[in-house]
């Protein structure tokens, strides 16, 4: 089990046990949620900039691959 001490100003560091098994590096956000009276800590999860693309394509089936790209690229 990892542990860690709270310091004066409330902050903690995370063990690197911890960082390693939930993907956390500098610069990421973690969350704390509360379950059953426990809080869980988890990696925040930041929405992919592909999701706005999903569907794009839809519709396009069989157009020419090359054309579409020099359509998005403004060619």
């Amino acid at each position: 089990m990892a542990t860690a001490r709270i310091t004066s100003k409330g902050q903690i560091t995370l063990p690197k046990e911890v960082r390693m098994r939930l993907g956390i590096g500098p610069g990421d956000e973690v969350e704390f949620v509360e379950e059953n009276g426990r809080y869980v800590l988890k990696k925040k999860v930041k929405e992919s900039p592909f999701d706005a693309y999903v569907g794009f394509l839809k519709g396009q089936r069989g157009s020419d691959t090359d054309q579409i790209i020099r359509e998005l690229r403004g060619e």
